[in-house]
């Protein structure tokens, strides 16, 4: 288990945990051989400037398959035809992509095809078509077999009649198939027929079963949805005799495919890391002599082509593509043991190599301090809250995090650095979600006893109707509050679908027995008080029910939230008094020698007196599970929400949807200072704002923010968890000052000049 019994603190350390890793053991580098007698072999039917494609040649297919439409796939040539110029035109990707016309009129070829005594190619019909070279002024439309010869050596298994297993023979195959694929924008002609008898997905030889989803979240654009929003999503620059990539093309992250294959590149740029989107990168026959580590953020990729390269290693951020069916190394000198691992075992294996064996970042600066306001009086009375959704354990799996070392997801690791940042952090108010009770009470409960801490907690409504060992499991949310400055006058638990099926105008209503009664999200509100100064508290916690499509369910709970917290509010306004506000402090202290104690404690003040429930300072925490676009945010801000809003979808829920929904308080996110965080949620297919810290604007101000992550450190982390931050979440902290009451002033008549006289009668 990791050591965290130190951390590094002062100007531009960190207080995150350095974790004890795997050690990183490369193998040694190869280099690529210089003579020729290792070359790859050529194939006769490789096409070359000085005679006609061979019946294997990608160009006999054309511009335009026969049986295929081509104009309803997605793709995007630079250069080609003239009906494809325009699209190179608005490009506008900078002077390496930039047409030289001249040259494009010099190096134009008509081809005439002809028929083929072969079987493959029986059918076919003869037709002209004029492709150019495009991309660079140095650019050629077909390669001399000089430019595959890239020193790599063959293959020790190429030339074996049988390959060793199925996983070497797919790369064999899709090996050939890319040394056939030379001439300029072969991808984009042929597609989407191309490598047809290559069957896509196979994970080399192992059978993914589709994972069930545990744990659930908003997502953002996937690829599939990314190819109905744009034009096109694929790009084809193969063959274009390139030399280098510009940075332009990098803006295009909706990208979904993207062929460099046939190059001369010597290196990937970093920014390669932002075409998040890719699903597939094909930079076969090329001339890289390395990867870089931002080729861990393409999540998505699914075929990761790397043939004939003078590739030596590969990085181990390749660990993160969780995703990643085919890795194509033939024709790299990379070391033989991470050869032997593809060839025996499959891509999945390796990729589980990198990921396991990975050092993973560096530890990220400390998030900032923002401050707000500076605190003027330090006599004034101040207090924090937290919010933090903790990942619970049973949802942390390797299915559903597939990016992260499995050492960086146990419990053990996670819990204690979770630990690590409520102790560091030091809030008044901590709100959890998603800690299950056995955590609760076995773990957080009794650790925080020592910084000062007490907790009230209820698991989500499901638990009530299981076994005592599978109740323990079930998450929910917590409060833990600062005992030696809080005292616990009262706690109530928010139970949404229960609320919703006793509310006598949501009786008979389809919507609330089908879609919010089978939600058992939960809220908890705490009602406090500050022994010193008697200012109380409403601390509410709470955990929004997740799915994007459920905007109406959400609704629903947030308005129940917010009722529920009314009615509270003005029960507890009319509380008596607190009489005993005494911290319990043992008899004969803790002290060597039985000397007493020094009481450094506050004398007890009265009790603060509210003429109304929304008059109490109200701190609301939780994950929504929303973004700052949602009715929700509008709802909660506004204090008021229409029954027509297009979050509720139509949808009947009896007075909400009859007369809009409203509540008493003047609330405001703790982050709107700032315009919001950039994300409170950070995984590959979504990034954004779903956790807020709400405050009651008629009685705090804030002072100060934890800041945003480190965007450097971002460059290279795909998503949440990893070794540094243990949830997919990060944990919002917030500092207010109470606002000091007004007290009502007594105005006196005034008599003019002689009313300050004696009056005698």
């Amino acid at each position: 288990m990791a050591d965290y019994s130190a951390y590094q603190r002062g100007a531009g350390q960190t207080f995150y945990p350095q974790a004890s890793l795997h050690s990183r053991n490369l193998p040694n580098r190869v280099r690529s051989p210089t003579t020729s007698s290792g070359r790859i072999p050529f194939n006769n039917d490789t096409p070359s400037p000085s005679r006609s494609p061979g019946p294997q040649s990608p160009q006999q297919f054309g511009m335009f398959n026969q049986g295929h439409a081509h104009q309803g796939h997605n793709v995007m040539m630079n250069g080609g035809g003239a009906g494809h110029q325009r699209y190179a035109m608005q490009m506008n990707l900078g002077k390496p992509f930039q047409h030289n016309q001249s040259h494009h009129q010099q190096h134009a070829h008509g081809h005439q095809h002809q028929d083929h005594a072969t079987t493959t190619h029986a059918g076919q019909y003869n037709h002209q078509h004029t492709i150019s070279s495009g991309g660079m002024s140095t650019a050629q439309p077909h390669f001399a077999p000089p430019h595959l010869q890239n020193g790599t050596p063959n293959s020790v298994h190429s030339g074996l009649s049988k390959p060793p297993n199925e996983h070497w023979a797919l790369q064999l195959q899709m090996a050939q198939a890319a040394r056939e694929m030379t001439q300029s924008h072969s991808h984009a002609r042929n597609h989407p027929s191309v490598n047809k008898n290559v069957v896509a997905g196979t994970t080399n030889g192992i059978s993914k079963d589709a994972e069930k989803e545990d744990r659930n979240r908003p997502a953002a654009q996937q690829a599939e949805e990314n190819r109905k929003n744009h034009i096109w999503t694929i790009l084809d620059f193969g063959g274009q005799n390139l030399k280098v990539v510009t940075s332009s093309l990098f803006q295009y992250k909706f990208l979904t495919k993207l062929y460099l294959n046939c190059n001369k590149l010597s290196y990937l740029p970093d920014a390669i890391g932002q075409l998040r989107n890719l699903t597939h990168l094909d930079v076969s026959l090329n001339e890289l002599r390395y990867l870089p580590p931002e080729i861990g953020m393409l999540t998505n990729l699914r075929q990761l082509l790397l043939f004939d390269n003078h590739l030596d290693n590969l990085p181990y951020e390749l660990g993160s593509l969780f995703q990643l069916d085919v890795l194509g190394i033939e024709g790299n000198p990379i070391p033989e043991d991470l050869k032997n691992i593809i060839m025996e075992q499959g891509t999945t294996e390796l990729v589980k190599y990198f990921r396991e064996n990975a050092q993973g970042p560096d530890p990220p600066s400390e998030r900032d301090w923002i401050v707000l306001d500076e605190i003027s009086d330090p006599s004034q009375e101040t207090t924090s809250a937290l919010s933090y959704n903790i990942l619970c354990d049973k949802y942390c799996t390797q299915s559903q995090y597939g990016y992260t070392p499995g050492a960086a997801l146990t419990w053990e690791h996670r819990r204690e650095t979770i630990l690590a940042e409520l102790r560091e952090r030091n809030a008044d108010f901590l709100c959890l979600q998603e800690i299950d009770q056995d955590s609760f009470n076995d773990f957080f409960r009794a650790s925080l006893a020592h910084d000062d801490y007490k907790g009230v907690f209820w698991p989500k409504s499901r638990a009530r109707t299981m076994a005592e060992k599978e109740a323990k499991l079930v998450d929910g949310c917590a409060i833990f509050y600062k005992n030696s400055k809080y005292i616990l006058l009262d706690k109530q638990l928010v139970d949404f679908a229960n609320t919703a099926i006793n509310r006598p105008d949501m009786k008979g209503e389809h919507d609330i027995f089908n879609r919010v009664m089978p939600r058992d999200d939960i809220g908890v509100v705490a009602f406090l008080e500050n022994r010193a100064t008697g200012t109380r508290f409403i601390v509410g916690n709470v955990h929004v029910f997740w799915n994007p499509a459920f905007t109406d369910v959400k609704l629903v709970q947030v308005a129940i939230l917010m009722e529920s917290i009314t009615k509270f509010a003005n029960k507890w306004a009319k509380f008596p008094p607190c009489t005993d506000k005494e911290v319990y402090r043992f008899t004969n202290g803790d002290e060597e020698d039985d000397k007493p104690v020094p009481d450094t404690t506050q004398e007890p003040g009265p009790s603060q007196e509210y003429s109304d429930g929304s008059q109490i300072p109200l701190i609301l925490c939780g994950d929504f599970n929303s973004t700052p676009h949602s009715g929700i945010y509008d709802l909660i801000v506004q204090g008021n929400l229409p029954s027509s809003h297009e979050d509720l979808g139509g949808k009947k829920y009896g007075n909400f949807t009859r007369d809009g929904i409203s509540h008493p308080f003047s609330l405001k996110s703790s982050y709107s200072a700032i315009g919001e965080m950039s994300f409170t949620n950070y995984v590959p297919h979504f990034s954004g704002v779903l956790d807020y810290i709400w405050y009651s604007t008629n009685s705090l101000q804030v002072m100060g923010l934890l800041g945003n992550v480190d965007k450097e450190y971002l460059q290279r982390v795909p998503g949440f968890p990893n070794y540094h931050f243990p949830s997919d979440h990060i944990a919002l902290y917030a500092q207010y000052i109470v606002k000091g009451r007004k007290e009502k002033k007594v105005v006196e008549p005034d008599f003019g000049q002689g009313r300050d006289r004696d009056r005698r009668i």
